[in-house]
């Protein structure tokens, strides 16, 4: 039976090779950040009231002027099409039969045009600024002619995290079986028989580009390596603000004064995200970095939650805390490698379901009767890193500091 993130976590685990899996639950480094993003939510306690009529709940929402049935919304996932064939375009179906947004990452295996086609939900495009500013601009016209709705532009990857498990598990793209994971993969022929029936996998948008010298999945990977660029500043926002005619939405914002430098150049939505720990380790939970952000635009900008949201009581803090919306990824990846879209709808139904009781039961029937009253802060605790991580586990372990257990 499946009655949570956790259950779905764990049917994933079972139908993806190690590989693959740990892709999905990659950190960097010894993991403080990831852990911390998942772990921190407990430092929020809640008030509750009593005898209101909560007959009726309403988490209806609108973000960037598009009414949204839940706040919930799907994080951009490199190589979501590794989990299930086409799995890009089935998320984008699920988002839309749940009346929410999907948002296609750059480095996804179905390109713009099929996922568009295949969904008509909100759809946001995320987008990094490349190296060859022509890659750049020929993906956002892609978008605009596609009818993305939404720029998201992730801002904290100016290199690769140092993801440990993916080298020891010499993660590729496309994966190899190599002597060291050939038993693993033989253990999981369901997914080898099920990406069989699909497209080689590569990184979509990228195939065909002119500037490519080999149009084989592994020249593509190495095309893309390539073109992360270092030397991306803020000028570089303002290029893009002048080429996009929609809203702009950047992701990867931990520090105010970067909030309130991109409310200046007129970025409609800042998304709080340390990149589910997978870059910079050592960087404070998203949710507890989500206040100074709040306050620094000061209503300039709406502002989404993405990080370690595994619970609809996650969301219900994050809504009070001042987020408009919430960002998951991870949950949405188990739905969609345990039962394809199926799997993606169940995972927003969970959160959803959890999103209204803890509403019912807070006293607080809509989602604009939450605020920061709606909460306690516990004691502060310290998190425990790891410095490796057993395959199937996620690191949660933490040494409460005094007396009161927080994170």
């Amino acid at each position: 039976m499946t009655v949570s993130i956790e259950d779905l976590r764990q049917r994933a685990q079972r139908r993806l090779p190690r590989t693959v899996f740990d892709y999905i639950e990659g950190f960097s480094d010894d993991g403080y950040t990831v852990t911390a993003n998942r772990r921190s939510f407990d430092r929020y306690l809640f008030r509750s009231r009593a005898l209101v009529d909560v007959s009726t709940i309403d988490h209806s929402t609108t973000l960037l002027g598009e009414p949204l049935a839940t706040p919930i919304i799907l994080a951009p996932t490199g190589l979501a099409g590794l989990l299930a064939p086409r799995g890009e375009e089935l998320a984008a179906k699920a988002a839309a039969s749940r009346g929410t947004v999907f948002t296609l990452s750059t480095m996804s295996i179905g390109t713009i045009e099929e996922v568009a086609a295949a969904a008509s939900t909100p759809l946001w495009f995320q987008l990094y600024i490349w190296k060859d500013r022509s890659v750049t601009q020929s993906l956002l016209e892609r978008a605009k002619a596609a009818g993305y709705r939404a720029l998201c532009l992730t801002v904290d990857v100016p290199v690769m995290g140092n993801r440990e498990q993916d080298r020891r598990n010499g993660f590729t793209v496309p994966p190899r079986i190599h002597f060291a994971n050939v038993l693993d993969v033989l253990r999981h022929l369901g997914w080898v028989l099920r990406m069989s029936s699909s497209p080689r996998a590569t990184f979509g948008n990228f195939v065909g580009h002119p500037a490519l010298t080999r149009t084989d999945a592994v020249g593509v990977a190495r095309f893309t390596n390539h073109q992360f660029d270092t030397s991306v500043t803020w000028k570089d926002v303002e290029w893009l603000r002048s080429r996009w005619p929609g809203p702009l939405v950047i992701k990867g914002i931990t520090n105010p004064e970067d909030a309130r430098r991109a409310v200046s150049l007129g970025i409609e939505a800042l998304i709080v995200s340390n990149h589910g720990g997978r870059q910079l380790d050592f960087l404070p939970a998203a949710i507890d970095l989500l206040p100074e952000v709040v306050d620094a635009v000061e209503g300039r900008a709406e502002v989404i939650l993405d990080g370690g949201i595994r619970r609809g009581s996650d969301i219900a803090k994050a809504i009070a805390m001042g987020a408009r919306a919430c960002m998951v990824g991870r949950p949405f990846l188990y739905g969609l490698a345990a039962a394809g879209q199926a799997g993606v709808e169940l995972a927003l139904d969970l959160l959803t379901s959890e999103l209204d009781r803890t509403l019912a039961l807070l006293g607080r029937p809509r989602l604009s009767d939450l605020d920061r009253s709606a909460l306690r802060v516990d004691a502060p605790a310290t998190l425990e890193p790891r410095t490796s991580q057993q395959h199937g586990e996620t690191p949660t372990s933490l040494r409460p500091v005094g007396g009161a257990h927080d994170t």
